[in-house]
């Protein structure tokens, strides 16, 4: 099932698309938001569709909504650092042995295809591709791995946007300067449940102006999504509509590889069965 909200910022109508139909949520909810995946809204979805008792959104009418983040504000929005091996080796570290855990704030959570308006101070804005991770049930100190997915209400394809001198250069020995950026989290456009992807092995892409950067695999993840679930369950707890961030795979600007974002870029990125965004940078 893939979830989405469309619409206006501040003014989205929550939806369910199935084989491309648009089908109106605000019968159930208002919103797609912790609440609703607390209070069973995903299964209270499947048998209003079921029972045909959801009203369609005309095509031509939905074509022309503005596509939200799937998912309302976030309490938290969670972040796992160099979690793939040959990401790590471009940025100049050994693997890690425990997941590195950074947050960014919640209003860096946008539409995967509103524009992106870089700091005004920013030279060094970078993409990554990452496999996002929705909360569907509260999750704290689980006892294994095996109960990680019960906690899960599904996958979003995001954008972990990053500007690199805020990050390492001007950090004080944290991350999440460089990660806070209104808007540097672009996410969407579908919320799909995890019965309808393989998470354990999803291509993942980026373009910047249509020039190939990354093109990995979730498979490729030091830790999975079970076990940084988990993982982070002994230390916080995982509320119902946060967003757990699950890291980037090799193909970035801080590789030395490519240039950095600037005004007029276009960064597209894609994960299987996800779908696909596309951001223009705006020099703020």
């Amino acid at each position: 099932m893939k979830l989405a909200r469309l619409g206006a910022a501040g003014h989205e109508i929550p939806i369910v698309d199935i084989d491309g139909a648009v089908f109106d949520l605000r019968s159930l909810t208002a919103d797609i938001d912790g609440t609703f995946l607390a209070e069973g809204g995903v299964e209270r979805v499947r048998t209003a569709i079921e029972q045909g008792a959801l009203p369609e959104i005309p095509a031509a009418e939905a074509s022309g909504l503005r596509v939200g983040s799937p998912i309302a504000r976030p309490g938290a929005v969670i972040c796992i650092g160099m979690n793939y091996a040959a990401h790590a080796a471009e940025s100049g570290s050994a693997p890690p042995r425990e997941p590195i855990m950074f947050l960014k704030t919640p209003n860096t959570v946008a539409g995967p295809f509103d524009p992106v308006t870089l700091p005004h101070r920013s030279t060094k804005t970078d993409w990554e591709v990452e496999l996002g991770v929705v909360i569907g049930r509260r999750a704290y100190e689980l006892d294994s791995t095996a109960d990680s997915m019960r906690h899960v209400a599904g996958f979003v394809a995001a954008n972990d946007l990053s500007e690199r001198e805020f990050q390492l250069e001007l950090s004080g020995g944290q991350w999440s300067k460089g990660k806070c950026v209104p808007g540097f989290n672009p996410t969407g456009p579908w919320l799909v449940t995890p019965d309808e992807v393989d998470h354990g092995d999803l291509r993942l892409r980026s373009w910047v102006n249509g020039e190939p950067r990354q093109d990995s695999s979730t498979a490729d993840l030091i830790f999975g999504v079970e076990h940084v679930v988990w993982y982070l369950s002994q230390f916080l707890a995982l509320e119902p509509g946060d967003l757990i961030m699950t890291g980037t795979p090799e193909g970035v600007a801080l590789s030395g590889r490519f240039p950095y974002l600037r005004h007029g870029d276009v960064c597209e990125i894609e994960i299987e069965g996800l779908g696909r965004q596309r951001q223009e940078f705006l020099q703020g």
